[in-house]
């Protein structure tokens, strides 16, 4: 059996973490830990070295992209995924280019999650 991929959750809204986190556990993957805020994201990041990270772009302290940056500098290997109402093409290209692996549009169902994450770990980029 292969290892589950681990999932750092960060998002300000602590609804919308435990709604990401019931869909990542209905497909085996671990969540490691949560965030509700830039700062705290990237000191998660830093100790757990998860696979994935599912962000959030506005945030309190520090926004997502900003994190995003961050984490990118020490960490090359795991996967950001954004997770946002604010949608927009420029906040896509942004983020993408900042090094995100791809971008989840808030309000959102679990099986369009799930498929952007599948695609994200096989290096597709799927904005639509």
């Amino acid at each position: 059996m292969q290892k589950p991929r681990t999932v750092l959750v960060v998002d300000d809204d602590s609804m919308m973490r435990e709604v990401l986190k019931l869909i990542l556990h209905s497909e085996n993957y671990l969540v490691l830990g949560e965030a509700a805020n830039g700062e705290s994201a990237i000191a998660q990041c830093t100790k757990l070295k998860p696979d994935l990270v599912l962000l959030d772009i506005n945030m309190p302290k520090m926004d997502g992209l900003q994190a995003l940056e961050e984490i990118r500098k020490t960490n090359l290997v795991c996967k950001i995924m954004m997770v946002s109402a604010d949608a927009t093409m420029g906040r896509v290209a942004e983020a993408i280019e900042k090094g995100a692996s791809g971008f989840v549009v808030k309000p959102f169902n679990a099986a369009s999650v799930l498929d952007r994450i599948e695609n994200c770990f096989k290096g597709e980029h799927r904005n639509d």
